[in-house]
């Protein structure tokens, strides 16, 4: 099983920045895919920044250019710099994860799994 936790979450002003971190861990083989979601009140979620094996980044139109994925594969860690936060940005990031594992009978499978969610609140 794998299991992905994040950090860095918080209340901050508008303008300022935020650093998220989320690390995988468990009986990972690779990890190919590694992004940040968000969610705001009312609204679905939606992709904020992803990042490649081969550190290929995309990101929404809405945070280019402010924010940055970076990710530490020896450390099965992805971050996401939140620079000239903005009110519109307050939301529950989550984290998802995709690669393959060892499963219980110790055959390779795929897995995707998500953090529980950081809350960053921005206020004006």
């Amino acid at each position: 099983q794998v299991q992905v936790v994040e950090s860095g979450g918080g209340l901050v002003q508008a303008g300022g920045s935020l650093r998220l971190s989320c690390a995988a861990s468990g009986s990972i083989f690779s990890i190919n895919g590694m992004g940040w979601h968000r969610q705001a009140p009312g609204k679905q979620r939606e992709l904020a920044a992803a990042i490649t094996s081969g550190g290929v980044t995309n990101y929404a139109d809405s945070v280019k250019g402010r924010f940055t994925i970076s990710r530490d594969n020896a450390k099965n860690t992805v971050y996401l710099q939140m620079n000239s936060l903005k009110p519109e940005d307050t939301a529950v990031y989550y984290c998802n994860v995709k690669g393959t594992y060892y499963n219980d009978s110790y055959y390779l499978a795929d897995f995707g799994s998500w953090g529980q969610g950081t809350q960053v609140t921005v206020s004006s």
